[in-house]
Protein backbone atom coordinates (compact mmCIF):
# COMPACT_ATOMS: atom_id res chain seq x y z
CA UNK A 1 0.00 0.00 0.00
CA UNK A 2 1.07 3.59 -0.57
CA UNK A 3 2.78 5.09 2.46
CA UNK A 4 2.14 8.75 3.14
CA UNK A 5 5.24 10.93 3.19
CA UNK A 6 5.66 13.71 5.78
CA UNK A 7 4.49 16.13 3.07
CA UNK A 8 1.36 14.05 2.36
CA UNK A 9 0.55 13.86 6.06
CA UNK A 10 1.10 17.57 6.67
CA UNK A 11 -1.08 18.36 3.65
CA UNK A 12 -4.18 16.48 4.84
CA UNK A 13 -3.81 17.81 8.40
CA UNK A 14 -3.52 21.35 7.06
CA UNK A 15 -6.59 20.80 4.91
CA UNK A 16 -8.51 19.55 7.96
CA UNK A 17 -7.42 22.66 9.91
CA UNK A 18 -8.57 24.91 7.07
CA UNK A 19 -11.95 23.20 7.05
CA UNK A 20 -12.30 23.65 10.83
CA UNK A 21 -11.66 27.38 10.44
CA UNK A 22 -14.20 27.62 7.63
CA UNK A 23 -16.79 25.72 9.66
CA UNK A 24 -16.27 27.89 12.73
CA UNK A 25 -16.66 31.06 10.66
CA UNK A 26 -19.84 29.66 9.12
CA UNK A 27 -21.25 28.76 12.54
CA UNK A 28 -20.37 32.25 13.78
CA UNK A 29 -22.13 33.90 10.85
CA UNK A 30 -19.04 35.52 9.32
CA UNK A 31 -18.93 33.08 6.38
CA UNK A 32 -22.31 32.79 4.70
CA UNK A 33 -23.90 29.50 3.72
CA UNK A 34 -23.52 30.28 0.01
CA UNK A 35 -19.80 30.97 0.47
CA UNK A 36 -19.33 27.94 2.72
CA UNK A 37 -21.14 25.54 0.38
CA UNK A 38 -18.32 25.12 -2.21
CA UNK A 39 -15.78 24.83 0.61
CA UNK A 40 -17.58 21.97 2.33
CA UNK A 41 -18.27 20.27 -1.01
CA UNK A 42 -14.57 20.38 -1.85
CA UNK A 43 -14.04 18.34 1.32
CA UNK A 44 -16.80 15.81 0.62
CA UNK A 45 -19.64 17.26 2.72
CA UNK A 46 -23.11 17.29 1.14
CA UNK A 47 -26.45 18.28 2.64
CA UNK A 48 -28.80 15.41 1.84
CA UNK A 49 -32.46 14.68 2.47
CA UNK A 50 -32.24 14.40 6.25
CA UNK A 51 -28.71 15.28 7.31
CA UNK A 52 -25.19 15.97 6.01
CA UNK A 53 -23.52 13.21 4.03
CA UNK A 54 -19.75 12.75 4.04
CA UNK A 55 -17.97 10.98 1.21
CA UNK A 56 -14.50 9.71 2.17
CA UNK A 57 -11.97 9.01 -0.57
CA UNK A 58 -10.47 5.53 -0.76
CA UNK A 59 -7.99 5.92 -3.63
CA UNK A 60 -8.11 2.87 -5.94
CA UNK A 61 -9.94 1.02 -3.15
CA UNK A 62 -7.05 0.20 -0.77
CA UNK A 63 -7.74 0.30 2.97
CA UNK A 64 -5.53 -0.71 5.88
CA UNK A 65 -6.93 -2.34 9.00
CA UNK A 66 -5.98 0.82 10.91
CA UNK A 67 -8.08 2.91 8.54
CA UNK A 68 -11.00 0.46 8.80
CA UNK A 69 -10.97 0.77 12.57
CA UNK A 70 -10.98 4.55 12.31
CA UNK A 71 -13.94 4.37 9.93
CA UNK A 72 -15.66 2.13 12.47
CA UNK A 73 -14.98 4.66 15.22
CA UNK A 74 -16.45 7.49 13.14
CA UNK A 75 -19.55 5.37 12.44
CA UNK A 76 -19.94 4.58 16.13
CA UNK A 77 -19.22 8.00 17.66
CA UNK A 78 -20.45 10.42 15.00
CA UNK A 79 -22.98 8.60 12.79
CA UNK A 80 -25.70 6.05 13.56
CA UNK A 81 -23.40 3.07 13.74
CA UNK A 82 -22.72 2.24 10.11
CA UNK A 83 -21.03 3.33 6.88
CA UNK A 84 -21.73 2.66 3.21
CA UNK A 85 -19.32 1.41 0.51
CA UNK A 86 -19.98 2.87 -2.95
CA UNK A 87 -19.42 1.65 -6.50
CA UNK A 88 -16.55 4.14 -6.84
CA UNK A 89 -14.57 2.68 -3.93
CA UNK A 90 -15.53 5.47 -1.52
CA UNK A 91 -17.05 5.32 1.96
CA UNK A 92 -20.11 7.40 2.83
CA UNK A 93 -21.74 8.47 6.11
CA UNK A 94 -25.31 9.74 6.18
CA UNK A 95 -25.98 11.15 9.66
CA UNK A 96 -22.97 13.13 10.91
CA UNK A 97 -24.05 16.56 12.27
CA UNK A 98 -22.30 19.36 10.43
CA UNK A 99 -21.15 20.98 13.67
CA UNK A 100 -19.09 17.83 14.36
CA UNK A 101 -17.69 17.55 10.84
CA UNK A 102 -14.31 19.17 11.62
CA UNK A 103 -13.66 16.57 14.33
CA UNK A 104 -14.28 13.84 11.76
CA UNK A 105 -11.86 15.46 9.31
CA UNK A 106 -9.17 15.42 12.01
CA UNK A 107 -9.78 11.73 12.69
CA UNK A 108 -9.52 10.93 9.00
CA UNK A 109 -6.28 12.89 8.66
CA UNK A 110 -4.85 10.92 11.59
CA UNK A 111 -5.03 7.77 9.43
CA UNK A 112 -4.05 9.40 6.11
CA UNK A 113 -7.59 9.83 4.81
CA UNK A 114 -9.76 12.74 3.69
CA UNK A 115 -12.75 13.76 1.57
CA UNK A 116 -10.89 16.06 -0.82
CA UNK A 117 -12.34 16.08 -4.35
CA UNK A 118 -15.01 13.50 -3.60
CA UNK A 119 -17.48 16.16 -4.71
CA UNK A 120 -17.65 19.10 -7.06
CA UNK A 121 -16.81 19.66 -10.72
CA UNK A 122 -13.31 18.29 -10.46
CA UNK A 123 -11.43 15.04 -11.03
CA UNK A 124 -12.82 12.66 -8.43
CA UNK A 125 -11.35 9.63 -6.68
CA UNK A 126 -9.37 7.47 -9.13
CA UNK A 127 -10.69 3.90 -9.07
CA UNK A 128 -9.17 0.59 -10.12
CA UNK A 129 -9.44 -3.17 -10.08
CA UNK A 130 -9.91 -4.49 -6.54
CA UNK A 131 -7.58 -7.36 -7.51
CA UNK A 132 -4.80 -4.99 -8.61
CA UNK A 133 -1.39 -6.43 -7.82
CA UNK A 134 -2.70 -9.94 -7.16
CA UNK A 135 -4.82 -10.91 -10.20
CA UNK A 136 -3.47 -13.82 -12.24
CA UNK A 137 -4.59 -12.12 -15.48
CA UNK A 138 -2.78 -8.88 -14.66
CA UNK A 139 -0.42 -7.46 -17.29
CA UNK A 140 0.74 -4.40 -15.35
CA UNK A 141 0.00 -3.41 -11.73
CA UNK A 142 -2.09 -0.21 -12.06
CA UNK A 143 -1.70 0.97 -8.45
CA UNK A 144 1.53 3.02 -8.86
CA UNK A 145 -0.01 4.83 -11.81
CA UNK A 146 -3.23 5.42 -9.86
CA UNK A 147 -1.24 6.93 -7.00
CA UNK A 148 0.68 9.23 -9.34
CA UNK A 149 -2.66 10.30 -10.85
CA UNK A 150 -4.08 10.92 -7.37
CA UNK A 151 -1.24 13.18 -6.38
CA UNK A 152 -1.16 15.02 -9.70
CA UNK A 153 -4.91 15.69 -9.89
CA UNK A 154 -5.32 16.80 -6.29
CA UNK A 155 -5.83 20.58 -6.25
CA UNK A 156 -4.53 20.92 -9.83
CA UNK A 157 -5.87 24.34 -10.93
CA UNK A 158 -6.73 23.07 -14.42
CA UNK A 159 -9.08 20.50 -12.88
CA UNK A 160 -10.74 22.51 -10.10
CA UNK A 161 -13.66 24.07 -12.03
CA UNK A 162 -14.57 21.75 -14.86
CA UNK A 163 -17.97 21.92 -16.59
CA UNK A 164 -19.03 18.85 -14.54
CA UNK A 165 -17.61 16.11 -12.33
CA UNK A 166 -14.93 13.94 -13.89
CA UNK A 167 -14.06 10.32 -13.16
CA UNK A 168 -11.06 8.18 -14.09
CA UNK A 169 -10.74 4.39 -13.78
CA UNK A 170 -7.61 2.32 -14.42
CA UNK A 171 -7.07 -1.39 -14.99
CA UNK A 172 -4.03 -3.45 -15.87
CA UNK A 173 -5.63 -6.86 -16.43
CA UNK A 174 -7.23 -8.66 -19.35
CA UNK A 175 -10.59 -8.65 -17.56
CA UNK A 176 -11.87 -5.15 -16.91
CA UNK A 177 -13.09 -5.30 -13.31
CA UNK A 178 -12.94 -1.48 -13.04
CA UNK A 179 -15.72 -0.78 -15.60
CA UNK A 180 -13.39 1.63 -17.39
CA UNK A 181 -15.71 2.14 -20.36
CA UNK A 182 -18.27 3.83 -18.09
CA UNK A 183 -15.89 6.60 -16.97
CA UNK A 184 -14.98 10.00 -18.37
CA UNK A 185 -11.51 8.56 -18.92
CA UNK A 186 -10.82 4.84 -18.85
CA UNK A 187 -7.21 3.69 -18.84
CA UNK A 188 -6.14 0.15 -19.73
CA UNK A 189 -2.48 -0.69 -19.10
CA UNK A 190 -0.98 -3.19 -21.51
CA UNK A 191 2.22 -3.96 -23.41
CA UNK A 192 3.03 -3.57 -27.08
CA UNK A 193 4.85 -6.12 -29.22
CA UNK A 194 8.17 -4.77 -27.96
CA UNK A 195 7.16 -5.38 -24.36
CA UNK A 196 6.85 -1.65 -23.59
CA UNK A 197 4.18 -0.51 -21.12
CA UNK A 198 1.52 1.92 -22.26
CA UNK A 199 -2.13 2.87 -21.97
CA UNK A 200 -5.16 2.25 -24.12
CA UNK A 201 -7.16 5.45 -23.52
CA UNK A 202 -10.96 5.57 -23.59
CA UNK A 203 -12.82 8.88 -23.31
CA UNK A 204 -16.43 9.93 -23.00
CA UNK A 205 -18.01 7.15 -20.98
CA UNK A 206 -20.76 7.87 -18.49
CA UNK A 207 -24.24 6.98 -17.32
CA UNK A 208 -26.92 9.43 -16.16
CA UNK A 209 -29.61 10.63 -18.55
CA UNK A 210 -27.53 9.69 -21.60
CA UNK A 211 -25.63 6.42 -21.03
CA UNK A 212 -22.66 6.24 -23.39
CA UNK A 213 -19.68 3.86 -23.23
CA UNK A 214 -16.29 5.46 -23.76
CA UNK A 215 -14.50 5.32 -27.09
CA UNK A 216 -10.84 4.48 -27.66
CA UNK A 217 -8.92 7.58 -28.74
CA UNK A 218 -5.40 6.21 -28.33
CA UNK A 219 -4.56 2.51 -28.63
CA UNK A 220 -1.10 2.78 -27.13
CA UNK A 221 0.27 5.77 -25.23
CA UNK A 222 3.69 5.37 -23.58
CA UNK A 223 3.17 5.32 -19.81
CA UNK A 224 5.38 8.31 -19.07
CA UNK A 225 3.17 10.56 -21.25
CA UNK A 226 -0.16 9.78 -19.58
CA UNK A 227 -0.34 12.95 -17.45
CA UNK A 228 0.27 15.15 -20.48
CA UNK A 229 -2.40 13.30 -22.47
CA UNK A 230 -4.96 13.61 -19.67
CA UNK A 231 -4.18 17.30 -19.38
CA UNK A 232 -4.77 17.67 -23.12
CA UNK A 233 -8.15 15.93 -22.79
CA UNK A 234 -9.18 18.11 -19.87
CA UNK A 235 -8.04 21.31 -21.59
CA UNK A 236 -10.20 20.52 -24.61
CA UNK A 237 -13.10 19.64 -22.33
CA UNK A 238 -12.64 22.85 -20.33
CA UNK A 239 -12.57 24.89 -23.54
CA UNK A 240 -15.53 23.37 -25.36
CA UNK A 241 -17.64 21.59 -22.70
CA UNK A 242 -21.15 22.92 -22.07
CA UNK A 243 -21.53 25.11 -18.98
CA UNK A 244 -25.04 26.37 -19.68
CA UNK A 245 -26.80 23.04 -19.15
CA UNK A 246 -25.73 20.62 -16.42
CA UNK A 247 -27.37 17.70 -18.25
CA UNK A 248 -25.22 18.33 -21.31
CA UNK A 249 -22.03 19.31 -19.48
CA UNK A 250 -20.35 15.91 -19.16
CA UNK A 251 -17.51 15.14 -21.52
CA UNK A 252 -19.49 12.25 -23.02
CA UNK A 253 -21.84 14.78 -24.65
CA UNK A 254 -18.91 16.70 -26.13
CA UNK A 255 -17.25 13.53 -27.43
CA UNK A 256 -20.48 12.28 -28.99
CA UNK A 257 -21.24 15.65 -30.59
CA UNK A 258 -17.77 16.30 -31.99
CA UNK A 259 -16.57 12.77 -32.77
CA UNK A 260 -13.31 12.82 -34.72
CA UNK A 261 -12.95 16.57 -34.23
CA UNK A 262 -12.68 16.02 -30.48
CA UNK A 263 -9.95 13.42 -30.98
CA UNK A 264 -8.12 15.76 -33.36
CA UNK A 265 -8.29 18.62 -30.85
CA UNK A 266 -6.89 16.41 -28.10
CA UNK A 267 -4.06 15.34 -30.39
CA UNK A 268 -3.21 18.95 -31.25
CA UNK A 269 -3.30 20.01 -27.62
CA UNK A 270 -1.13 17.06 -26.63
CA UNK A 271 1.49 17.91 -29.25
CA UNK A 272 1.34 21.59 -28.32
CA UNK A 273 2.06 20.86 -24.67
CA UNK A 274 5.01 18.67 -25.61
CA UNK A 275 6.37 21.20 -28.13
CA UNK A 276 6.31 24.00 -25.55
CA UNK A 277 8.24 21.87 -23.07
CA UNK A 278 11.49 23.84 -23.44
CA UNK A 279 12.13 23.87 -19.68
CA UNK A 280 10.82 20.40 -18.85
CA UNK A 281 7.49 21.74 -17.56
CA UNK A 282 5.36 19.09 -19.25
CA UNK A 283 4.32 16.43 -16.77
CA UNK A 284 6.22 13.49 -18.21
CA UNK A 285 6.55 10.91 -15.46
CA UNK A 286 10.25 10.34 -14.66
CA UNK A 287 11.36 6.76 -14.23
CA UNK A 288 12.63 7.73 -10.79
CA UNK A 289 9.16 8.87 -9.70
CA UNK A 290 7.52 5.69 -10.91
CA UNK A 291 10.18 3.70 -9.05
CA UNK A 292 9.61 5.73 -5.87
CA UNK A 293 5.87 5.16 -5.89
CA UNK A 294 6.15 1.55 -7.05
CA UNK A 295 8.32 0.80 -4.01
CA UNK A 296 5.17 1.22 -1.89
CA UNK A 297 3.48 -1.63 -3.74
CA UNK A 298 5.94 -4.44 -3.18
CA UNK A 299 4.84 -7.70 -1.56
CA UNK A 300 3.96 -7.38 2.13
CA UNK A 301 6.66 -8.62 4.46
CA UNK A 302 6.49 -12.39 4.78
CA UNK A 303 4.54 -12.95 1.56
CA UNK A 304 6.46 -15.51 -0.49
CA UNK A 305 5.24 -17.80 -3.24
CA UNK A 306 5.09 -21.39 -2.02
CA UNK A 307 3.66 -24.78 -2.89
CA UNK A 308 0.08 -25.35 -1.82
CA UNK A 309 -0.29 -27.05 1.55
CA UNK A 310 -4.05 -27.47 1.19
CA UNK A 311 -6.75 -25.23 2.61
CA UNK A 312 -6.76 -26.56 6.14
CA UNK A 313 -10.26 -27.97 5.75
CA UNK A 314 -11.26 -31.36 7.17
CA UNK A 315 -12.49 -34.04 4.79
CA UNK A 316 -16.04 -33.51 6.04
CA UNK A 317 -16.00 -29.71 5.59
CA UNK A 318 -19.53 -28.28 5.30
CA UNK A 319 -21.19 -27.75 1.93
CA UNK A 320 -21.40 -24.05 2.80
CA UNK A 321 -17.60 -23.92 2.86
CA UNK A 322 -17.38 -25.55 -0.57
CA UNK A 323 -19.84 -23.03 -1.97
CA UNK A 324 -17.82 -20.20 -0.41
CA UNK A 325 -14.65 -21.56 -2.06
CA UNK A 326 -16.42 -21.56 -5.41
CA UNK A 327 -17.88 -18.05 -5.17
CA UNK A 328 -15.83 -15.92 -2.76
CA UNK A 329 -12.29 -17.23 -3.31
CA UNK A 330 -10.32 -16.04 -6.34
CA UNK A 331 -7.12 -16.99 -8.10
CA UNK A 332 -3.85 -15.26 -7.27
CA UNK A 333 -0.68 -14.48 -9.18
CA UNK A 334 1.42 -15.94 -6.34
CA UNK A 335 1.47 -19.69 -5.79
CA UNK A 336 0.07 -20.62 -2.40
CA UNK A 337 -2.18 -17.54 -2.09
CA UNK A 338 -5.77 -16.58 -2.83
CA UNK A 339 -7.80 -13.37 -2.79
CA UNK A 340 -11.06 -13.59 -0.83
CA UNK A 341 -14.18 -11.45 -1.07
CA UNK A 342 -15.97 -10.62 2.16
CA UNK A 343 -19.60 -10.32 1.13
CA UNK A 344 -21.23 -7.13 2.44
CA UNK A 345 -24.60 -8.31 1.05
CA UNK A 346 -26.74 -9.69 3.85
CA UNK A 347 -30.46 -10.12 4.41
CA UNK A 348 -31.84 -7.27 6.49
CA UNK A 349 -29.05 -4.85 5.57
CA UNK A 350 -28.78 -2.47 2.62
CA UNK A 351 -26.24 -3.45 -0.07
CA UNK A 352 -22.89 -1.86 0.71
CA UNK A 353 -23.73 -1.02 4.33
CA UNK A 354 -21.48 -2.19 7.17
CA UNK A 355 -21.97 -1.52 10.86
CA UNK A 356 -19.21 -0.24 13.11
CA UNK A 357 -18.89 -3.73 14.59
CA UNK A 358 -18.66 -5.29 11.14
CA UNK A 359 -15.97 -2.78 10.13
CA UNK A 360 -13.96 -3.68 13.22
CA UNK A 361 -14.39 -7.38 12.46
CA UNK A 362 -13.22 -6.83 8.88
CA UNK A 363 -10.11 -5.11 10.25
CA UNK A 364 -9.50 -8.12 12.52
CA UNK A 365 -9.81 -10.49 9.54
CA UNK A 366 -7.40 -8.33 7.54
CA UNK A 367 -4.82 -8.42 10.34
CA UNK A 368 -5.11 -12.16 10.86
CA UNK A 369 -5.29 -13.30 7.26
CA UNK A 370 -4.27 -10.52 4.82
CA UNK A 371 -1.34 -8.58 6.27
CA UNK A 372 -3.60 -5.78 7.43
CA UNK A 373 -4.89 -4.89 3.96
CA UNK A 374 -8.38 -4.82 2.44
CA UNK A 375 -9.86 -3.51 -0.79
CA UNK A 376 -13.24 -1.92 -1.53
CA UNK A 377 -14.65 -3.51 -4.69
CA UNK A 378 -16.69 -1.95 -7.48
CA UNK A 379 -19.54 -4.24 -6.38
CA UNK A 380 -19.66 -2.74 -2.85
CA UNK A 381 -17.91 -5.60 -1.09
CA UNK A 382 -14.57 -5.94 0.70
CA UNK A 383 -11.67 -8.07 -0.49
CA UNK A 384 -8.68 -9.59 1.30
CA UNK A 385 -5.78 -9.74 -1.20
CA UNK A 386 -3.11 -11.75 0.65
CA UNK A 387 -4.67 -14.95 2.05
CA UNK A 388 -2.55 -18.11 2.34
CA UNK A 389 -4.28 -21.17 0.91
CA UNK A 390 -3.72 -23.12 4.12
CA UNK A 391 -5.67 -20.42 6.03
CA UNK A 392 -8.80 -20.57 3.88
CA UNK A 393 -10.82 -22.83 6.13
CA UNK A 394 -9.91 -20.88 9.24
CA UNK A 395 -10.77 -17.64 7.43
CA UNK A 396 -14.12 -19.03 6.35
CA UNK A 397 -15.01 -19.94 9.92
CA UNK A 398 -13.98 -16.49 11.16
CA UNK A 399 -15.77 -14.73 8.29
CA UNK A 400 -18.90 -16.80 8.93
CA UNK A 401 -18.90 -15.78 12.58
CA UNK A 402 -18.51 -12.14 11.48
CA UNK A 403 -21.38 -12.45 8.92
CA UNK A 404 -19.02 -11.93 5.97
CA UNK A 405 -19.17 -15.42 4.45
CA UNK A 406 -22.35 -15.35 2.35
CA UNK A 407 -21.33 -17.43 -0.73
CA UNK A 408 -23.09 -15.20 -3.24
CA UNK A 409 -20.40 -13.26 -5.14
CA UNK A 410 -21.58 -12.70 -8.71
CA UNK A 411 -25.05 -14.06 -7.97
CA UNK A 412 -28.39 -12.23 -7.95
CA UNK A 413 -28.27 -11.25 -4.27
CA UNK A 414 -24.79 -9.71 -4.74
CA UNK A 415 -26.53 -6.66 -6.15
CA UNK A 416 -25.36 -3.07 -6.46
CA UNK A 417 -27.66 -0.41 -5.02
CA UNK A 418 -27.35 3.27 -4.18
CA UNK A 419 -28.83 4.61 -0.90
CA UNK A 420 -31.75 6.05 -2.90
CA UNK A 421 -34.60 8.14 -1.60
CA UNK A 422 -34.15 7.04 2.01
CA UNK A 423 -31.16 9.41 2.19
CA UNK A 424 -30.40 11.18 -1.09
CA UNK A 425 -32.13 14.48 -1.85
CA UNK A 426 -31.73 13.87 -5.59
CA UNK A 427 -33.45 10.49 -5.64
CA UNK A 428 -36.89 9.98 -7.17
CA UNK A 429 -37.48 6.67 -5.42
CA UNK A 430 -36.11 4.41 -2.74
CA UNK A 431 -33.60 1.72 -3.64
CA UNK A 432 -33.17 -0.07 -0.32
CA UNK A 433 -36.73 -1.48 0.02
CA UNK A 434 -36.60 -2.82 -3.53
CA UNK A 435 -33.25 -4.47 -2.81
CA UNK A 436 -34.71 -6.00 0.35
CA UNK A 437 -37.73 -7.41 -1.50
CA UNK A 438 -35.56 -9.03 -4.17
CA UNK A 439 -33.15 -10.41 -1.56
CA UNK A 440 -36.04 -11.95 0.37
CA UNK A 441 -37.58 -13.36 -2.81
CA UNK A 442 -34.32 -15.07 -3.77
CA UNK A 443 -33.10 -16.10 -0.34
CA UNK A 444 -32.52 -19.76 -1.21
CA UNK A 445 -28.82 -20.20 -1.97
CA UNK A 446 -29.42 -23.33 -4.08
CA UNK A 447 -31.83 -21.38 -6.28
CA UNK A 448 -29.27 -18.59 -6.65
CA UNK A 449 -26.67 -21.14 -7.76
CA UNK A 450 -29.10 -22.57 -10.29
CA UNK A 451 -29.72 -19.09 -11.72
CA UNK A 452 -25.97 -18.47 -11.89
CA UNK A 453 -23.97 -15.38 -12.76
CA UNK A 454 -26.07 -12.25 -13.03
CA UNK A 455 -25.55 -8.55 -12.31
CA UNK A 456 -28.51 -6.73 -10.76
CA UNK A 457 -28.05 -2.96 -10.29
CA UNK A 458 -30.49 -0.49 -8.68
CA UNK A 459 -30.48 3.32 -8.86
CA UNK A 460 -32.88 5.66 -7.10
CA UNK A 461 -32.65 8.28 -9.86
CA UNK A 462 -31.23 8.99 -13.29
CA UNK A 463 -27.86 10.07 -11.83
CA UNK A 464 -27.15 6.32 -11.88
CA UNK A 465 -25.09 5.97 -8.70
CA UNK A 466 -26.27 2.36 -8.62
CA UNK A 467 -25.00 1.84 -12.21
CA UNK A 468 -28.36 0.45 -13.34
CA UNK A 469 -27.46 1.03 -16.99
CA UNK A 470 -24.68 -1.59 -16.83
CA UNK A 471 -26.70 -4.24 -15.00
CA UNK A 472 -27.76 -7.41 -16.75
CA UNK A 473 -30.95 -6.42 -14.96
CA UNK A 474 -31.17 -2.72 -14.16
CA UNK A 475 -33.78 -1.04 -11.99
CA UNK A 476 -34.26 2.75 -12.06
CA UNK A 477 -36.48 4.69 -9.69
CA UNK A 478 -38.64 7.33 -11.39
CA UNK A 479 -41.24 9.81 -10.14
CA UNK A 480 -44.79 9.78 -11.47
CA UNK A 481 -47.00 12.45 -9.93
CA UNK A 482 -45.23 12.13 -6.60
CA UNK A 483 -45.35 8.32 -6.53
CA UNK A 484 -42.40 5.91 -6.75
CA UNK A 485 -42.20 3.82 -9.92
CA UNK A 486 -39.42 1.73 -11.39
CA UNK A 487 -38.16 1.11 -14.91
CA UNK A 488 -36.57 -2.28 -15.63
CA UNK A 489 -33.79 -2.63 -18.19
CA UNK A 490 -32.15 -5.77 -19.53
CA UNK A 491 -28.92 -6.56 -21.33
CA UNK A 492 -26.54 -3.98 -19.88
CA UNK A 493 -22.89 -4.78 -19.24
CA UNK A 494 -19.88 -3.12 -17.68
CA UNK A 495 -17.40 -4.31 -20.30
CA UNK A 496 -15.78 -7.06 -18.24
CA UNK A 497 -14.65 -10.31 -19.79
CA UNK A 498 -17.67 -11.95 -18.18
CA UNK A 499 -19.82 -9.82 -20.46
CA UNK A 500 -17.75 -10.32 -23.56
CA UNK A 501 -14.68 -8.10 -23.41
CA UNK A 502 -13.60 -4.48 -23.24
CA UNK A 503 -15.62 -3.39 -26.26
CA UNK A 504 -18.92 -4.82 -25.03
CA UNK A 505 -19.93 -2.19 -22.46
CA UNK A 506 -23.54 -1.41 -23.41
CA UNK A 507 -26.50 0.16 -21.62
CA UNK A 508 -29.51 -2.00 -20.91
CA UNK A 509 -32.80 -1.45 -22.75
CA UNK A 510 -36.09 -0.64 -21.04
CA UNK A 511 -38.57 -3.51 -21.33
CA UNK A 512 -41.80 -1.56 -20.93
CA UNK A 513 -43.70 0.97 -18.84
CA UNK A 514 -42.66 1.47 -15.23
CA UNK A 515 -43.62 -0.89 -12.42
CA UNK A 516 -45.10 0.05 -9.07
CA UNK A 517 -42.86 -0.57 -6.06
CA UNK A 518 -44.74 -3.73 -5.06
CA UNK A 519 -44.46 -5.14 -8.59
CA UNK A 520 -40.69 -4.96 -9.01
CA UNK A 521 -39.77 -8.23 -7.28
CA UNK A 522 -42.51 -10.01 -9.24
CA UNK A 523 -41.19 -8.55 -12.48
CA UNK A 524 -37.64 -9.66 -11.68
CA UNK A 525 -38.90 -13.14 -10.82
CA UNK A 526 -40.81 -13.30 -14.14
CA UNK A 527 -37.64 -12.31 -16.00
CA UNK A 528 -35.61 -14.95 -14.16
CA UNK A 529 -38.16 -17.67 -14.81
CA UNK A 530 -38.20 -16.77 -18.50
CA UNK A 531 -34.43 -17.14 -18.55
CA UNK A 532 -34.61 -20.54 -16.87
CA UNK A 533 -37.08 -21.66 -19.50
CA UNK A 534 -35.12 -20.28 -22.45
CA UNK A 535 -31.48 -20.94 -21.55
CA UNK A 536 -29.28 -23.47 -23.26
CA UNK A 537 -27.05 -25.78 -21.22
CA UNK A 538 -24.64 -23.82 -19.01
CA UNK A 539 -25.74 -20.54 -20.62
CA UNK A 540 -25.48 -17.41 -18.52
CA UNK A 541 -28.36 -14.97 -18.16
CA UNK A 542 -26.72 -12.21 -20.22
CA UNK A 543 -25.95 -14.66 -23.04
CA UNK A 544 -29.54 -15.90 -23.13
CA UNK A 545 -30.85 -12.33 -23.29
CA UNK A 546 -28.53 -11.57 -26.20
CA UNK A 547 -29.45 -14.79 -28.01
CA UNK A 548 -33.25 -14.71 -27.74
CA UNK A 549 -33.80 -10.95 -27.55
CA UNK A 550 -35.88 -8.88 -25.14
CA UNK A 551 -39.39 -9.80 -26.28
CA UNK A 552 -39.94 -12.97 -24.19
CA UNK A 553 -38.71 -11.18 -21.06
CA UNK A 554 -40.80 -8.10 -21.81
CA UNK A 555 -43.91 -10.22 -22.26
CA UNK A 556 -43.36 -12.04 -18.98
CA UNK A 557 -42.69 -8.85 -17.01
CA UNK A 558 -45.68 -7.03 -18.50
CA UNK A 559 -47.91 -9.95 -17.57
CA UNK A 560 -47.03 -9.24 -13.94
CA UNK A 561 -48.22 -5.64 -14.37
CA UNK A 562 -51.46 -6.67 -16.05
CA UNK A 563 -52.11 -9.27 -13.36
CA UNK A 564 -51.51 -6.71 -10.62
CA UNK A 565 -53.77 -4.21 -12.36
CA UNK A 566 -56.62 -6.76 -12.49
CA UNK A 567 -56.29 -7.49 -8.79
CA UNK A 568 -56.28 -3.75 -8.02
CA UNK A 569 -59.39 -3.28 -10.16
Amino acid sequence: MYQYTPFDRAFVHQRAAQFRDQLERNRAGTLGDDEFRPLRLQNGWYIQRHAPMLRVAVPYGELSSRQLRQLARIAREFDRGYAHFTTRQNVQYNWIPLDRSADVMDLLADVDMHGIQTSGNCIRNTTSDALAGVAPDEIVDPRPYCEILRQWTTLHPEFAFLPRKFKIAVTGATEDRAATAWHDIGLHLHKNDAGEVGFRVLVGGGMGRTPIPGVVIREFLPWHQILVFIEAIVRVYNRYGRRDNMYKARIKILVKAEGERFIEQVGKEFEAILSRDVDGDAQLIPESELDRVSACFVLPEGVVAHASAGDGAPADAPVAYRKWLERNVHGHRLAGYRAVTLSVKRAGQAPGDATDTQLDLAADLADRYSHGETRVTHDQNLLLPWVREEDLYALWRAARDAAYATPNIGLLSDMIACPGGDFCGLANARSIPVAEQITERFADIDELYDIGDIDLHISGCINSCGHHHSGHIGILGVDKDGAEWYQVTLGGSDGSALSGGLASAVPGKVIGPSFAADEVADAVEAVIETYRGQRAANERFIDTVRRVGLEPFKTAANAVRRSTAKVAA
